[in-house]
């Protein structure tokens, strides 16, 4: 039988082209590195994407190479990621808070042929180009500047490069399993490794990850993506504003409280994406300010674990939902998003809460199990708790450069996850397999040990990690930071603890550090903490009181 409809390749240059069609008119606001805030249209940017398009087809860069960036999210970054994907050519995104070494290894591993750049990272761009063989040209995203050239010969500037470009170029005809962007892992236990998305993939990401029971942009909205467009691709929200016809607001480098704060009023932003840390540094900036936010509705958490006390205080004190999310580089990076089923409006608000508290329900083209130690899977009863593992259309089947699978011998992705999942496909990740504490036979989840803690007044942040024991292969210690004027000590903590947790998972020992350790995506870094810290019981023979007595 012969197919009845219509084929068409789901590209991204399907998402721009659309943007462009019919949302010419909706803005693209853009912060500077100066600060100055820009003015533009998703009009304006897809003729821009094409003219930077065709530039790169006269500098010589082949069909499938990978171009480089080293930029905050701004107009030109977004200019970048519609030009060289729908281009034919692979967008590949590093993160500027990595070590110069794995900056370098990652572009060499790419092959990067192109690298563009704002001027902010000149000075790590004279570093490491004496390290980068396979990069031919380099491009400063602005105006040509003197300066930049007395500082780096050869340079090339994007102005110019749109200048000469063809705003009437046609995208090429692209196959939908052409590959389109490269995010790397950020490599806390070893070397970064490369995930390669198509364009199918990132157009059914972006369709699936905005559903209504999931982020439900719409064309009325004012989004706001505080990750940054070097994370997994900002998490979808360019590709997601472009087909939504979204109005978008880049925040450029400026991610504190205060200025979030201010960005979020003058624009009347509706709806965000960010890390927990973020939204820590808004909350702080919303209790010391005037400034109200009647038109911020909610935001995305990810990234982290959202302690339930940071929701609560959104919720209570300004109406702003945090909505819980989880994903991962290899999950492109939507993987489950938090929204209520229509039987959870019948419940008591604490229960309604305490739904909320997990990572949410898999969104359309992701399935999830979880499996005990030999791979077998779990039941969905919100108690076994077991290794998550994933499988769908965005979720990656082998790194890029390495010929070996990626997945289980029946073909699912192991998450490194620990957690649970209900008979409604609730998930809540109970801890890193890496991070959890195995304590006489039981497992003790750091994430709640952590949002306990962060409940806490006198608690700016908090890390929990597994130290050796004598007797109990492994018990709980807590390093905190002490929020700004607080003098609380460890006895005061662990007294927090006793009404909160079973005796036997009230941790050993509380530590008090003037900061913790973060990884370039703002996780924190627990093997550093272990290496310091991992030993602190080895001289103690304490009985937390319980292991035994456990079932």
């Amino acid at each position: 039988m012969h197919p009845s409809m219509m084929y068409q390749d789901l590209t991204t240059g399907t998402l721009i082209n659309h943007a462009a069609r019919y949302h010419a008119d909706s803005e693209i606001v853009s912060v500077s590195t100066r600060g100055e805030t820009e003015y533009s249209s998703w009009g304006a940017v897809a003729d821009n994407a094409r003219r930077l398009a065709s530039a790169v087809d006269r500098l010589g860069i082949p069909a499938g190479a990978r171009c480089a960036t080293l930029a905050w999210n701004n107009r030109r970054h977004l200019e970048v990621y519609f030009a060289i994907g729908s281009g034919g050519r692979v967008t590949h995104t590093l993160n500027p808070r990595l070590s110069i070494e794995h900056l370098t290894f990652i572009i060499n591993d790419a092959e990067d042929q192109v690298l563009f750049f704002d001027a902010t990272f000149l000075p790590l761009l004279r570093q490491l180009r004496p390290h980068l063989p396979t990069v031919r040209y380099f491009v400063l995203m602005e105006a040509r500047s003197e300066g930049a050239l007395s500082e780096l010969d050869s340079l090339l500037f994007y102005d110019e490069l749109l200048a000469c470009g063809d705003p009437g170029y046609d995208w090429p005809g692209l196959s939908e399993t052409t590959p389109a962007s490269l995010c790397y892992t950020s490599g806390t236990t070893g070397k970064p490794k490369g995930v390669l998305n198509t364009h199918r993939s990132l157009v059914l990401h972006a369709l699936s990850g905005n559903q209504p029971d999931a982020a439900g942009i719409s064309a009325r909205d004012s989004l706001l993506p505080v990750v940054p467009m070097f994370h997994v691709n900002a998490w979808g929200t360019p590709f997601i504003a472009a087909m939504a016809g979204a109005r978008l607001v880049l925040p450029g480098p400026h991610l504190d409280g205060e200025s979030l704060l201010r960005l979020l009023s003058a624009e009347r932003v509706s709806v965000a994406f960010g890390v927990p840390v973020i939204w820590a540094g808004l909350l702080a900036a919303l209790r010391k300010s005037d400034i109200r936010l009647p038109c911020f509705k909610r935001s995305f958490v990810g990234g982290s674990a959202l302690p339930p006390s940071m929701a609560e205080a959104f919720r209570r004190d300004y109406g702003i939902e945090l909505i819980h999310a989880w994903g991962m580089t290899e999950t492109s990076p939507i993987g489950t998003i938090n929204t209520p089923l229509a039987k959870h409006q019948a419940l008591a608000e604490e229960q309604r809460q305490r739904v909320a508290e997990g990572q949410g329900r898999a969104i359309f083209g992701i399935d999830l199990r979880v499996v005990d130690v030999d791979g077998a899977p779990l039941p969905s009863d919100g108690e076994s708790q077991g290794y998550l593992q994933v499988r769908g259309h965005w979720v990656v089947a082998n790194y890029f450069g390495r010929s070996e699978t990626a997945l289980t011998d029946d073909g699912w992705f192991d998450t490194g996850d620990i957690g649970t999942v209900d008979e409604n496909g609730y998930l809540i990740i109970q801890d890193r397999a890496k991070d959890i504490i195995k304590s006489g036979g039981e497992w003790i989840s750091t994430v709640e040990l952590e949002n306990i803690a962060l409940a806490h007044p006198a608690i700016r942040s908090a890390a929990a990690i597994a130290a050796r024991h004598p007797r109990w292969d492994e018990r709980p210690v807590l390093l905190c930071v002490r929020a700004e004027g607080a003098e609380i000590e460890e006895q005061a903590l662990l007294a927090w603890y006793q009404q909160r947790v079973p005796k036997w998972q009230v941790p050993d020992r509380v530590v008090f550090i003037d900061t913790l350790p973060v990884s370039a995506t703002g996780k924190v870094l627990k093997n550093q903490l272990r290496a310091e810290f991992g030993q602190i019981l080895m001289g103690e023979g304490r009985d937390p009181g319980g292991i035994n007595d456990r079932p």
